[in-house]
C-alpha cells in the first residue's frame, strides 16, 4: 500500500506564514535566538522533509529563561495580582486559541503527524477547555481558618489560617504526543496558582508551543511570566531538571526519562510531578455490549496512532467471546485509512519520527519471534513517512516484551481469560498503573472490579476519556502527582500557615 503525502499547498495562509518565519525562544517577553546560534530541524513525519527550523537551546538559554521567570515572579506583581485579573488573562488566551484553532490544528498535524481534523476536534478543543477551566481557579484557591490550642501558652489567645501560595518558578517539559494539550495542562494551572513558568516542548514537536507563545504575548501576560525555550531533552531539558532556580518540575513522558528528571531534581529538593508511561488493560466481560466494546477497544489502542500513555494496549476478553471480539477489532484495523494528517479522510497518521517507527517495528518483530501471531497489520506502508499499519497480536504470553513493555504505537496484544480473579491478576501484572477500562453492562460487577485495578483512572464502557475537571495520573511507575482538576492547581502551591497572638 502506498500512502499519499501531505499537501502543504492546502494549509491556512496564517499557518504557512508561521512556518516561513524565523523561530526564536520566547524569553522575558522578547524573541531571542539560541545563545549558541544553533538551530534544529523540524520534520514533517508524513514526508520526512524539513518544514522549518527552531532554536537549539542549551543551559545558557535555560539560565536566561529562569532568571526572567524569577524576576517576573518576585517583582512584576503576578503572584500578588488580584485573582480576577489572572482569570481575565487566561480567558483572553482561551479566546485567542479558539480564534486560531485551524492554525494550531494544522501545525499540530505537520509537527506530530496526527489528523488535523481530529486535532481540532479533540486536542485543541480540550486544550481550550483546560485553559477555561483553570481560568476559574485563582478565585477558588481557598484556605482555612484554625483555632490553635498551644497548651504551653495557656493564657494566650491565638488565631491562625492556612493558605495556598504559589510555589515559585516552574519548569515544564512537554512530550511530543499531545503538544498543545499538554502545554496547556502544564501552563494553565501553574498560571492560575500564580507561578511563573519555563516551558520546553519536545524537540520533535516545538511548533505549537512557539505559536502559543505568540498568543500569550498577544493576550497581554506580563513579560517573563511565560517563557518558551526549544531544544533537545539531554541539554535544555536536563538543564531545567537540575536548575537551582526552579522550584518545581512538571514532566510528561517515559518512565525512564522520569527517573532521570527525579534524580536531577534532588539537587535543590525541588518538587516534581511526573506523568509517565502505561500499559493499560482493557477488560471485556462476557455480558459486554459488543457493538460498543469492539469499536471502543479499537479506538482505545489506535487513537493518536497508539502514541498515548493511556492506550488500551492489552486487551483481555472473556474466552466465551474472545474470537468474536478480536476478529472485530482486527477487521477495524485492516480497514483504517492510513495517510497524512492534512488529509481529512485519514484515520491513522504517521508516527512522530523515524526513531519511533523503528522502535515500534522492532517490537512487532520481537512479538513474532517470540511466537505471537498477527491477525492484522504488522507491516509498514510504502511511504517516505513514518507510518506503521495498525497491528493486532494473538497467542501472546505475559512474559513477552510486547505484553510487558510500553510500545507507544498502534500495536494491540489480545489475551483470553476465564474468571474475574484471573483477569485482575493479569491486568495488575505490570509495573505501570496509569489507566484501565472495563466493558460490561453489569453495574454490580463494575463496582467490584474497578477498585481492584491498580490504575489511576478506570473507564467503564469507554476509553481515553479526559476532562479538565478530572484528576489524572498514575499508580506505581506511571508517575507522581495529578494533573487537571483542583489537584493540579494545588500542585503548584505551597501551604503557608500564619499564626497570630491576639
Amino acid at each position: 500500500m502506498t500512502v499519499a503525502m501531505n499537501n502543504l499547498d492546502s494549509i491556512n495562509p496564517a499557518t504557512r506564514e508561521f512556518l516561513q518565519a524565523t523561530h526564536h525562544n520566547y524569553i522575558n517577553g522578547h524573541w531571542h535566538p539560541a545563545a549558541s546560534g544553533k538551530t534544529l530541524a523540524v520534520q514533517d513525519p508524513a514526508t520526512d522533509k524539513t518544514v522549518t527550523r527552531v532554536a537549539e537551546s542549551d543551559a545558557a538559554d535555560i539560565d536566561a529563561a529562569v532568571a526572567a521567570a524569577r524576576q517576573a515572579f518576585e517583582d512584576h506583581g503576578w503572584r500578588t495580582m488580584k485573582p480576577a485579573l489572572r482569570e481575565r488573562l487566561l480567558h483572553r488566551l482561551a479566546d485567542l486559541m479558539e480564534a486560531n484553532t485551524t492554525v494550531l490544528a494544522e501545525l499540530e498535524s505537520i509537527d506530530n503527524g496526527k489528523s488535523a481534523a481530529i486535532a481540532a476536534a479533540v486536542d485543541i478543543a480540550c486544550a481550550i477547555d483546560c485553559v477555561r477551566f483553570m481560568a476559574g481557579m485563582p478565585s477558588k484557591l481557598n484556605g482555612s481558618t484554625l483555632k490553635p490550642s498551644a497548651p504551653f501558652l495557656p493564657d494566650t489567645e491565638l488565631f491562625a489560617w492556612a493558605n495556598h501560595v504559589p510555589i515559585g518558578v516552574v519548569g515544564a517539559i512537554i512530550p511530543w504526543n499531545f503538544p498543545t494539550l499538554l502545554f496547556c495542562w502544564k501552563l494553565a494551572p501553574a498560571l492560575a496558582a500564580g507561578c511563573a513558568i519555563v516551558i520546553k516542548p519536545a524537540e520533535e514537536t516545538p511548533l505549537t508551543a512557539l505559536y502559543m507563545a505568540q498568543l500569550i504575548e498577544e493576550a497581554g501576560f506580563p513579560p517573563g511570566i511565560v517563557n518558551v525555550v526549544t531544544g533537545y531533552g539531554h541539554t535544555a531539558g536536563a538543564a531545567i531538571s537540575s536548575h537551582p532556580g526552579i522550584d518545581k518540575v512538571t514532566f510528561t513522558g517515559s518512565t525512564e526519562v522520569g527517573r532521570l528528571i527525579l534524580q536531577a531534581a534532588t539537587g535543590n529538593l525541588k518538587k516534581v510531578t511526573l506523568e509517565l508511561g502505561g500499559k493499560s488493560p482493557a477488560i471485556v466481560m462476557p455480558d459486554a455490549d459488543l457493538d460498543i466494546a469492539i469499536p471502543g477497544a479499537a479506538s482505545g489502542i489506535f487513537f493518536n496512532h497508539g502514541q498515548v500513555c493511556t492506550a488500551g494496549s492489552r486487551l483481555y476478553v472473556h474466552r466465551s467471546i474472545f474470537d468474536k471480539v478480536v476478529e472485530g477489532v482486527a477487521d477495524i484495523a485492516r480497514n483504517m485509512k492510513v495517510g497524512p494528517g492534512l488529509d481529512p479522510t485519514t484515520e491513522l497518521g504517521p508516527l512522530v519520527s523515524r526513531t519511533q517507527q523503528e522502535r515500534v517495528c522492532a517490537y512487532i518483530a520481537a512479538g513474532m519471534e517470540s511466537g505471537a501471531d498477527i491477525l492484522a497489520g504488522g507491516t509498514t506502508p510504502d511511504s517516505s513517512g513514518f507510518f506503521v499499519n495498525p497491528t493486532v497480536f494473538v497467542n501472546t504470553r505475559h512474559d513477552m516484551s510486547i505484553v510487558r513493555e510500553e510500545i507507544f504505537g498502534p500495536v494491540l496484544v489480545a489475551m483470553p481469560f476465564d474468571d474475574l480473579d484471573e483477569v485482575v491478576a493479569q491486568a495488575n501484572d505490570t509495573r505501570f498503573g496509569l489507566a484501565a477500562s472495563i466493558w460490561s453492562r453489569d453495574v454490580s460487577l463494575v463496582h467490584k472490579l474497578a477498585p481492584r485495578l491498580r490504575a489511576g483512572t478506570v473507564w467503564v464502557n469507554c476509553h481515553n476519556v479526559i476532562d479538565a475537571a478530572l484528576p489524572f495520573g498514575g499508580f506505581k511507575e506511571s508517575g507522581w502527582g495529578r494533573e487537571n482538576g483542583m489537584d493540579a492547581v494545588k500542585a503548584f502551591t505551597e501551604t503557608q500557615t500564619t499564626v497570630i497572638s491576639l
